[in-house]
């Protein structure tokens, strides 16, 4: 790669990177915008990762951007000349260097100036481009085929075997993810941005039983303890399939939503399961009327006023007697088991 700032005077090669594949991909002129510019070089930056092409790194230079920029008066369908911005290696630093150039040109024009065909850099300390070279004519870019090098036919045949090979791509796994499993675009959005965060998500939206839910926790307690350890989905030491257990046990009503984020705490620091760690920890959700009534009587007569406002008619007291029991059983007793049980005890005379 070339280095432009290392030297005052000059431009230094750095070789290390000899023998590196390189991929461009070149569009036609239909960008109309700085912002256009930078959701196209997203989605291409989200495929070629999802495809395994590259990290997509772009501060090592894994993924860059030359943007090459002209304008015309509004109604004109000819485009000026154009300029080049040479390896722009961010997307914030696209937006502004495109923006930049554009105002630099509408600038010149308004002069009765015309832009000289060039190659700019992008000055991010100065917020400005500045001229590296210019190339007035196609003779400047040095084309010449290699003899070396034989000409590469590729078949149509062999694009549509390729083509056929092709693993569900983000976009439409990210329309799929909305209409057949019901997640808003926000999180089919943060889906779909990592192919292995996907791949993690598809797993434990299978085993789990319920698409939603098992997105709720794949982007809010496993990425909350993800970011905490501050590793990737590919290092989690809680693998999808006991992910998927413990979002199981939830849709089942085995545990509530209070207990499940106890059990993902210990899962996340062992192997064992979510069964296992409930069996331990005894944790199962008590569903049985008579397992819950001897706690129920207590906390009623732990709370004899509240029990006389209640029969007086203050029926918004059944909610502090269902939080008593609640906390007296860890969040372990079943809400609607508990809620009928209250019923009737508090209708007693």
């Amino acid at each position: 790669k070339s280095l432009h700032d290392a030297f005052a005077a000059a431009t230094g090669v750095d070789y290390n990177r000899a023998g590196t594949p390189l991929l461009e991909v070149v569009t036609e002129p239909v960008l109309h915008s700085a912002a256009d510019a930078v959701s196209y070089l997203k989605a291409l930056h989200t495929l070629v990762r999802w495809l395994g092409i590259c990290d997509g790194n772009m501060q090592e230079g894994s993924f860059r951007c030359d943007a090459n920029v002209s304008v015309r008066p509004a109604g004109s369908q000819t485009l000026g000349t154009r300029s080049e911005i040479k390896n722009v290696n961010s997307f914030r630093f696209v937006e502004k260097a495109i923006n930049y150039e554009i105002e630099r040109h509408i600038r010149l024009y308004e002069r009765g100036e015309q832009p000289v065909q060039e190659t700019r850099l992008y000055d991010a300390a100065r917020d400005q481009t500045r001229s590296m070279r210019s190339k007035e004519y196609a003779e400047d870019y040095r084309y010449f085929p290699d003899p070396d090098l034989p000409t590469l036919r590729i078949s149509a045949a062999e694009i549509e075997q390729q083509r056929a090979s092709l693993p569900e791509l983000p976009e439409a796994r990210f329309e799929r993810y909305q209409r057949e499993l019901g997640l808003s675009a926000y999180d089919a959005g943060l889906l779909t941005a990592d192919r292995a965060l996907s791949d993690y998500y598809e797993q434990v939206a299978a085993s789990g039983g319920d698409a939603k839910l098992a997105a709720n926790w794949v982007l809010g307690e496993l990425s909350a303890a993800l970011n905490q350890a501050q590793i990737a989905i590919e290092d989690s030491p809680l693998d999808s399939g006991r992910l998927g257990g413990l979002i199981a046990r939830l849709v089942a009503g085995e545990i509530s939503g209070k207990i499940a984020k106890r059990v993902f705490e210990a899962m996340w620091v062992s192997t064992e399961t979510a069964g296992q760690v409930i069996e331990r920890l005894g944790l199962k959700r008590i569903d049985d009327s008579a397992a819950l009534a001897t706690t129920v009587d207590e906390i009623l007569a732990r709370h004899p006023e509240q029990l006389a406002q209640y029969r007086a008619g203050q029926e918004k007291l059944m909610q502090f007697f269902i939080g008593q029991v609640m906390r007296a059983t860890r969040g372990q007793a079943d809400p609607a088991t508990l809620q009928d049980l209250l019923k009737d005890k508090l209708a007693a005379s």
